[in-house]
């Protein structure tokens, strides 16, 4: 197969496993409530582990971070244009947010757009996911936490890998999570957000 058809090989097949909603998954195979149905109805692991406890939700993280990572590590050992390999580390987290299998709509991508950053530059990665389980332990809101890391990822790709491509790919991934988090940003600033550890209804 050649470069073209192998790029767009891994497009397709990161888009399809970005898709799979590992929130509904693990609740179906556990006989749990459908989070789409319950809490604030997201598919991610902030819900799933806040209506359905933390087993649920550790599978769920787990899933979620690691379909990213699994489509950037790829990218990074098959290819050799850092396009090419940012282009297939997007595609996890827009099947994410727009899966296939949930008519076009999904979650909020924080995990996977974390895998994906890992797989294409760990150091980098380890950074947002230090940011991020640092904000939450602080502040125990998940979407403050998501929204820390990634606010500083244009930063410090920057900073440490500062070519064009990179930067650009950490603008786009950062502003796709912040647009996911409109509701979240209206509420924390309203102080009606929740809580890690509170249970919704």
């Amino acid at each position: 197969m050649d470069h073209q058809g192998l790029f767009v090989l891994l497009v397709v097949a990161g888009y399809l496993l970005g898709a799979v909603p590992f929130g509904v998954v693990v609740s179906k195979a556990m006989g749990l409530p459908d989070p789409r149905t319950v809490g604030s109805k997201n598919v991610g692991f902030t819900n799933v582990l806040r209506v359905s406890g933390k087993k649920a939700g550790i599978l769920t993280l787990i899933g979620d971070m690691g379909k990213g990572w699994m489509m950037g590590f790829a990218a990074t050992q098959l290819l050799q244009d850092e396009w090419t390999i940012l282009l297939v580390a997007l595609a996890p987290i827009l099947g994410h947010l727009c899966s296939i299998f949930l008519g076009f709509t999904g979650g909020k991508g924080v995990a996977t757009a974390l895998g994906s950053v890992l797989g294409v530059a760990p150091l980098i990665g380890f950074i947002l996911l230090c940011a991020w389980l640092g904000a939450v332990a602080l502040w125990r809101y998940s979407s403050g936490g998501a929204l820390t890391a990634f606010a500083i990822f244009p930063l410090v790709a920057v900073l440490i890998h500062p070519t064009v491509e990179f930067v650009l790919f950490s603008v786009i991934v950062s502003s796709l999570i912040v647009m996911k988090h409109r509701g979240n940003i209206e509420r924390l600033w309203k102080g009606e957000e929740s809580k890690i550890g509170q249970r919704k209804t």
